[in-house]
């Protein structure tokens, strides 16, 4: 009887096993993508999604550099998939998702009872305030935040903006900062907690980020946001360089419309990832009206339908 009980017990377990899907994501996508896991393995119960969260550039990297396994990868920047995994490690890039950048506070930021849509910039760059922003290597929100920055200095007419914020002007590209002004972590959800505990006073930060977590937040005009499709051309006036594929390689990040990607991942030399069909499953479910609802819902904008490029005959669509 024993025996027959154990053998009923383990074909049970058999049964019941669920299949991995490991998908790296960007820190923005943290919250909307919990909400995502919940809803997906409700509606296919033989999965269990396993989340990463890192930079988008840290997540590409830890496919094509270390080897991670993934199933999945969702950038906050769609470019992060053509530029570092696709053709070799990812077929095709779905354009899902939209955002923006703000600067975000709390009641303990200094002049936080001051600060306004008209005299931000004169606040961040007073002596006794500190700015956070993440790594321009690592995560996407980190060069936008540069990117923004130099926009904010075309569209206010002050031209040296950037350099007395960042400390350091050009050489600030080479990785050097103002440690006294400047506070950077690799992605900028790390930043978060260091906001709230007033650690430093101000964040560039995606919106969407800024609403989840409940912070207090400055709308930048779409001149500087990187929202608008509409100001492409002016966007394009900036650029900021960050570290390419290979070491002592460089990528100029030229400023655009924010465009989120999701992608299947495949292994260069194995192929298709271990759990196709649970891959699949999931990235169609994100480009879902049930997907999109929940992006909406956690303040990011949505495209629909989602733009592919690339093979995605994989997808079924």
């Amino acid at each position: 009887m024993k025996k027959i009980f154990i053998a009923m017990l383990l074909s049970v377990v058999v049964v019941f096993a669920k299949e991995k899907v490991v998908v790296f994501h960007a820190g923005s996508l943290s919250v909307p993508f919990s909400q995502i896991e919940k809803a997906f393995e409700k509606r296919y119960p033989q999965y269990d999604v396993v989340r990463e969260a890192a930079g988008s550039r840290a997540c590409a990297r830890k496919i094509v550099d270390i080897g991670k396994p993934a199933d999945v990868m969702a950038s906050a920047a769609y470019k992060v998939i053509d530029n570092l995994l696709i053709p070799n490690y990812a077929k095709f890039n779905a354009h899902f998702a939209t955002n923006e950048m703000v600067i975000a506070y709390t009641e303990k930021s200094k002049y936080a009872d001051k600060i306004n849509s008209k005299n931000w910039t004169d606040i961040l760059l007073k002596k006794d305030v500190k700015v956070g922003h993440s790594n321009p290597n690592l995560d996407p929100c980190g060069y936008r935040s540069m990117l923004a920055a130099k926009l904010a200095g075309i569209y206010y007419k002050k031209p040296k903006f950037f350099d007395k914020l960042f400390g350091y002007g050009k050489s600030y590209q080479n990785g050097e900062e103002n440690r006294q002004k400047v506070i950077v972590r690799p992605k900028e959800t790390d930043l978060l907690g260091l906001l709230e505990a007033g650690a430093y006073d101000y964040l560039f930060i995606y919106k969407s980020v800024a609403i989840q977590h409940g912070l207090k937040f400055i709308n930048l005009p779409p001149q500087i946001s990187l929202k608008d499709k509409k100001y492409s051309s002016y966007y394009k006036q900036v650029s900021f360089k960050i570290t390419g594929k290979k070491p002592g390689t460089w990528i100029v990040k030229k400023g655009a419309p924010m465009v989120y990607g999701i992608t299947v991942v495949q292994n260069q030399d194995k192929g298709l990832p271990k759990n196709r069909d649970g891959a699949v499953k999931f990235v169609n479910f994100v480009l879902s009206q049930k997907g999109q609802a929940i992006m909406k819902k956690n303040g990011q904008g949505v495209i629909n339908p989602p733009i592919i490029t690339g093979d995605a005959s994989i997808l079924g669509k």
